[in-house]
């Protein structure tokens, strides 16, 4: 379990839950699967005495769940939205974020025995098992909940405590807007506080949704990098299938691949859905009285439709790669008959250029006394001759109209 206390002048981790809200900013308790189940009743308790009120029973359950599909859902004091992350065999970090070794150190953590099972094949094909991460978002609390492999978490904390602001100053914090106005507890934070360091050249999260949001790009930014090696695993195995003397033998991967694709695009659907419950929850959120109330809610929508398009953009590309690879298919069995035809077009040729030649063999194979040119010297010559010019005259006039010419 990873504490940490975002306020305009920078971020701090906490060793401990705090015993009471802070003054300014809001605190994040990100935790792993099997740390929350183990933690619940602790999680709880604090809850209740940083914010007044616990997690419903059915929403611990959907954060407990290792297997439930992207979805959003809130009550009248917070909430909820379940997003499907990449998972990987080495976690979830994208490409441009080095692993931490805090995100070393979850993936020996036991999880769930619901833990999606790993698929076999190509390597790409692998990064399609997916796992839920959980977020629970209170006016000053944001609690997430991540599989044990689950580098997310620690690679956007590391962003927020690797960076220096740019122009040194402390940016003001707006309250946090929320749909659903109830009373927190100010006071002085009485815990032990670890490493703090503003974040640069960015504006840090103003709130837990604005951070959650956050969190959920960088989810889907790692679907546009998965995207783009679909892409090139895609294309190579179309040109393989469009060789015409090649033989393809990948058709398992390419099977798997098709159905990955299509998990995929069922996957991507529902977190489309999530998100857009999540916009049409924002536009029934109570408008707020201050400017940048205001404009921290406008922010909260635009990066909200921001995610949505990016996603959008992920089943697009998905369902293209689902219509390329039948295509591919397609014209790699058009093309395979093409060549059957080609081949049994040059044997109807040559049984047609052998025929006379059979039937001039079978005539003098009769079993007759008299039969011309058999008792005579050259016979055996004019009959060969015959036979070279017919097969000769055929050959070329079979090649004039292209029935021995190779299909290009």
């Amino acid at each position: 379990m990873r504490i940490f206390h975002i306020h305009g002048s920078g971020v701090q981790e906490l060793t401990t839950l705090p015993a009471q809200m802070p003054a300014q900013g809001f605190v994040w308790i990100a935790c792993t699967r099997p740390a929350f189940q183990m933690r619940l009743a602790e999680i709880q308790g604090r809850l209740q005495a940083l914010i007044g009120l616990q997690l419903v029973d059915l929403h611990v359950s959907d954060l407990l769940n290792a297997q439930l599909p992207s979805h959003y859902d809130y009550t009248s004091q917070y909430d909820l939205l379940v997003f499907r992350r990449l998972a990987t065999a080495q976690g979830d970090v994208s490409p441009t974020t080095p692993p931490t070794p805090a995100a070393h150190a979850a993936v020996a953590e036991p999880d769930s025995p619901n833990t999606p099972v790993k698929r076999s094949g190509p390597p790409v094909l692998r990064r399609i098992d997916t796992s839920p991460v959980g977020f629970a978002v209170f006016d000053q609390l944001l609690l997430t909940v991540h599989p044990t492999d689950c580098a997310v978490r620690d690679a956007y904390a590391m962003r927020l405590l690797a960076a220096t602001p740019a122009n040194g100053n402390s940016t003001t914090t707006s309250p946090s807007t929320s749909h659903a106005a109830h009373g927190n507890t100010h006071g002085s934070l009485s815990m032990g506080e670890g490493r703090s360091s503003p974040i640069s050249g960015a504006r840090l999260p103003t709130s837990p949704a604005d951070l959650m949001l956050r969190v959920v790009n960088q989810m889907v930014d790692g679907y546009l990098d998965l995207r783009r090696e679909l892409t090139r695993q895609l294309d190579h195995w179309q040109t393989e299938l469009l060789k015409p003397r090649a033989r393809f033998v990948n058709w398992t991967s390419l099977l798997e691949a098709r159905l990955s694709l299509h998990m995929l695009d069922e996957i991507c659907e529902d977190q489309r859905t999530a998100v857009q419950d999540w916009i049409d929850a924002l536009e029934t959120w109570a408008q707020p009285d201050t400017p940048a109330g205001l404009r921290e809610l406008d922010l909260l929508k635009v990066r909200s439709r921001d995610v949505l398009e990016h996603i959008e953009r992920v089943v697009h590309h998905v369902q293209r790669l689902e219509q390329s690879t039948e295509t591919a298919v397609q014209m790699h069995f058009s093309v395979q008959s093409n060549r059957t035809n080609d081949i049994m077009r040059t044997l109807t040729a040559l049984t047609a250029v052998f025929l006379p030649l059979n039937l001039i063999a079978g005539i003098f194979g009769m079993n007759f006394e008299f039969i011309p040119l058999v008792h005579k010297a050259d016979g055996f010559w004019w009959a060969m001759g015959s036979m070279v010019f017919i097969a000769v005259a055929l050959v070329l006039l079979f090649w004039r109209k292209r029935y021995l010419a190779r299909t290009r």
